[in-house]
């Protein structure tokens, strides 16, 4: 079997060499490795030989993750097209977002940008419901990578942004909710189900929610 490396410089056998050597680092053996990952011996074997073709992508992260080590993961297609092909879609789904919301007399601002004390960001919709002195947050995602690391946003940007728009605006909210948004697909609904007790609403005071495993 050959070893694969892609035109942009992804190694397989680069990758195989950091899990050996940061494996060595900790002072595991393969099978220590394998029984920390969930997998076998002989796949820590292959992973560190670089035959990554015979294992599948969710496998390899196993196994980098119990070291601690990062396999980025980037897809690339045409050049600079993906991420042309990717705003439109994200563009698309705000979008929709946004009409929803005025036709139901909030006020929006898209791609609202932030800059306090050094934390920077931006939310794809932050949207004004005077009568409620209520703000929403919304977060347009067109797929669902990282949830620990979409949570974490969240929850920064419902801890800054609201002091931010009432100093920018003059909006005084009393609730603060945020939202995030993915296009109506397939992959996406996988996605939520999947990750589906992260995603359930908090049970109100005086009641309990239960869910199915």
């Amino acid at each position: 079997m050959s070893v694969w490396a892609d035109p942009w410089g992804m190694d397989d056998i680069r990758v195989g060499t950091v899990i050996r050597a940061v494996r060595m680092r900790r002072g595991l053996r393969q099978r220590d490795l394998a029984a920390a990952a969930g997998v076998s011996q002989s796949t820590v074997s292959l992973v560190e030989r670089g035959r990554l073709t015979a294992l599948t992508v969710s496998t390899v992260r196993a196994v980098a993750s119990a070291l601690d080590v990062w396999l980025p993961f980037e897809p690339r297609w045409r050049g600079a097209e993906l991420p042309r092909l990717l705003d439109e879609r994200h563009a698309n789904v705000v979008g929709r977002v946004v009409e929803e919301l005025r036709s139901r007399t909030w006020q929006v601002r898209v791609e609202y940008s932030f800059n306090w004390r050094g934390e920077r960001g931006s939310v794809d919709v932050v949207a004004w419901l005077s009568g409620q002195r209520a703000i929403l947050l919304v977060e347009v995602k067109t797929q669902l990578v990282d949830v620990q690391e979409l949570l974490s946003t969240l929850d920064r940007k419902r801890r800054l942004v609201p002091g931010i728009v009432t100093g920018e605006l003059g909006w005084r909210p009393v609730t603060v909710g945020s939202v995030v948004v993915l296009p109506e697909e397939t992959r996406a609904r996988s996605a939520i189900s999947r990750h589906a007790p992260v995603f359930r609403p908090p049970s109100r005071p005086g009641t309990s929610t239960s869910g199915t495993g």
